[in-house]
């Protein structure tokens, strides 16, 4: 979350005025996050969460990831729900940008998860897989491997700026990961694609809800359990925690069992997943609007994370034998 364009108070009460949510009584912008203008919405009907969809987000994606979230809720899996306005929509215009409301959730993002977090989460993905697997919206990942060089395209020339030799160490591995290794012909569904630590909530160690869906897409289902291997269990040193590792992937496989074709191809994506994130970041870095409120992620972080990834040569690295898995 973040804010790139601001909204004043007599236009948003204008917006307001089609929905049934009562009297605005305050809002403030939400500055954690990169992707989206969200601000925190306090009506006399209760606390909503406002998002203006920006950058890369496509106005025609909207639909799939409003009604993902209206799915998976009903399946049981705890996340927002679109609001509505009374002409039944849940999709609008606000401030030239598309707007939607959703319901707020309780609870906050942990700032240094424990073993017991990272267990929650595993088990909330695998859920997640499940109750998506009837989803009848498709949506491509944009941000696979076939875009991971146009996307480097976009900052390679000031790469060097944050470190020497960064450009090459991208292009690199890019070359590698575009060889024809990528995993082919895994289990595929509905996944989060980013789901870190400041898009899961908990109340204590007990997670409350699941957030942010604006790059949920189809993809293999394990790529999202790579890319949960990279946001939640390093530590802040960028030091891998096998604890941390073996509580996700256990927690995950006693609701959705990986098949030896996926363990067998973990690292791999996870050696992806990190130069994915390392790109965006980079982008999102070098590219901060003049005035936006946001906070700009480390990119130097995910080089360290894909260093680690790179000499990872099975499941035993992430502290589970190959098959070990809790069916």
């Amino acid at each position: 979350m973040a804010v790139y364009t601001d909204v004043a108070a007599d236009e948003l009460a204008e917006f307001l005025s089609r929905y049934d949510l009562g009297e605005l009584l305050s809002y403030k912008g939400i500055a954690e996050g990169v992707e989206n203008s969200n601000f925190l919405l306090h009506t006399s009907a209760g606390y909503f969460i406002l998002t203006l969809y920006e950058k890369r987000v496509a106005k025609n994606d909207l639909p799939f990831f409003l009604g993902l979230m209206t799915h998976l809720a009903s399946r049981g899996l705890s996340c927002p729900l679109p609001v509505k306005n009374r002409g039944g929509e849940a999709l609008s215009t606000l401030a030239g940008r598309p707007a939607a409301i959703i319901s707020f959730l309780e609870g906050i993002w942990p700032r240094k998860p424990s073993a017991a977090h990272c267990a929650g989460v595993g088990q909330a993905l695998a859920r997640m897989h499940l109750a998506g697997r009837d989803f009848p919206m498709s949506r491509a990942n944009a941000l696979s491997v076939s875009g991971w060089r146009p996307l480097f395209a976009q900052s390679s020339s000031r790469a060097d700026e944050l470190q020497p030799g960064l450009a090459a160490f991208i292009e690199a591995e890019l070359d590698h990961l575009e060889s024809g290794i990528w995993p082919k012909n895994l289990a595929p569904g509905v996944i989060h694609a980013d789901l870190f630590p400041d898009n899961v909530f908990f109340l204590g160690e007990r997670l409350s809800g699941i957030i942010d869906f604006t790059f949920a897409c189809n993809d293999m289902l394990a790529y999202d359990v790579a890319i949960c291997l990279n946001a939640w269990c390093f530590e802040s040193d960028c030091s891998f925690n096998v604890t941390k590792a073996r509580a996700l992937l256990n927690a995950y496989g006693r609701e959705r069992k990986l098949s030896e074709a996926e363990e067998n191809a973990l690292p791999l994506l996870a050696r992806g997943a990190a130069l994915r994130f390392l790109l965006t970041r980079l982008v999102d870095f070098l590219n901060v609007p003049p005035g936006a409120l946001v906070r700009p992620k480390d990119p130097l972080e995910y080089v360290r994370k894909l260093r680690f990834q790179q000499g990872v040569a099975s499941m035993r690295d992430y502290g589970v034998a190959a098959s070990g898995l809790v069916a």
